[in-house]
């Protein structure tokens, strides 16, 4: 059953993302005007981060910049689509730019392992693809709640002649220690160095100024092993009749295999570069840092009304 809902949610999805990009575009932008008219609780996480990591913004400077993070989140979301169901060929060809791509070669040639770390900004997925166009590499993800989603997801990302050149590895014990193998033997890893990991399996480190609970995964792997470790991402540039245009780049992070404090200051390089490109509807900061007088800055507003409820009858239960 799991599968064949998998297989009809792409079916759907490869659908849907053959209408124009000009369409998936229009509709993107109006989804993301209604998000901001019915103060969805996902725009209320971006305004709450902004708040965090630009605290100096004007109030209308902020609603700007949220309205615009929305508008870019629901393009990537409908790019994601039309990247996972369409010939990759035809999606690596919106690369208009590429920067740092011998840094990238050079690691590959040294066979001592490679770490792209990829932060959640421009679109990450299409990163994903052109890595795979150059080499085998294995992808570390957390799987989704639902086990409709993580089939789907697998079924996307293994797609268009990528299933054998691609490895999936859940954020998870037993295939992490393959990662290790992986890179002690040359290979390639990409990571999502920004997702904020369970309690006490990671460090805290400054993202924007704040504490941010931050994984070690990355960083014990480069130190174990000796990979390179370098940032990857695809930057939207502008847009042609084509479809949207991006820009390739590599940058180095020679203090990654030092500190998670190195990992997040590339992050946060990256994310400034244009803000409205990084993935603000994440909520970063739920975890506090012990003795923070900040807390969780999306407790209750950002959360759903039976989560807030349930913590409240919790709550009060412990109390009598």
């Amino acid at each position: 059953m799991t599968d064949f809902a998998a297989r009809l949610l792409h079916a759907l999805a490869t659908w849907f993302a053959r209408l124009p990009w000009a369409w998936l575009r229009g509709m993107a932008d109006a989804s993301a005007r209604l998000w901001a008219m019915r103060d969805a609780r996902s725009g209320k996480v971006v305004r709450r981060n902004l708040d965090l990591a630009y605290p100096d913004l004007l109030p209308a400077q902020r609603t700007q910049l949220t309205d615009a993070v929305l508008r870019t989140t629901m393009r990537q979301a409908l790019e994601t689509l039309r990247f996972w169901t369409r010939p990759h060929a035809s999606n690596l060809a919106l690369i208009r730019e590429s920067h740092g791509v011998d840094l990238f070669d050079a690691a590959l040639a040294a066979g001592k392992g490679l770490i792209v770390a990829a932060p959640h900004y421009g679109n990450w997925e299409l990163l994903n693809q052109w890595l795979a166009s150059r080499t085998p590499l294995a992808i570390l993800y957390a799987p989704p709640d639902s086990a409709i989603g993580e089939a789907f997801l697998r079924r996307v990302r293994a797609a268009h002649g990528d299933a054998q050149r691609v490895t999936q590895v859940r954020a998870e014990g037993p295939a992490i220690r393959g990662l290790f193998k992986l890179l002690q033997g040359g290979g390639v890893a990409g990571i999502l160095p920004d997702q904020q990991p369970k309690a006490g399996d990671g460090e805290f480190a400054p993202f924007f100024g704040i504490p941010a609970l931050t994984m070690t995964l990355l960083t014990r792997l480069a130190q174990r092993t000796g990979a390179t470790v370098l940032v990857g991402y695809c930057e939207r540039i502008g847009q042609t009749p084509d479809g949207p245009a991006f820009a390739l780049r590599f940058e180095p992070v020679p203090e990654a295999g030092d500190s998670v404090a190195a990992l997040n200051a590339a992050v946060e390089r990256v994310a400034r570069r244009d803000p409205a490109q990084y993935q603000w509807t994440y909520k970063r900061w739920s975890i506090p840092a012990p003795g923070s007088a900040l807390g969780n800055p999306y407790w209750p507003d950002c959360y759903p009304a039976n989560v807030v409820r349930d913590a409240i009858a919790r709550a009060e239960g412990e109390t009598q």
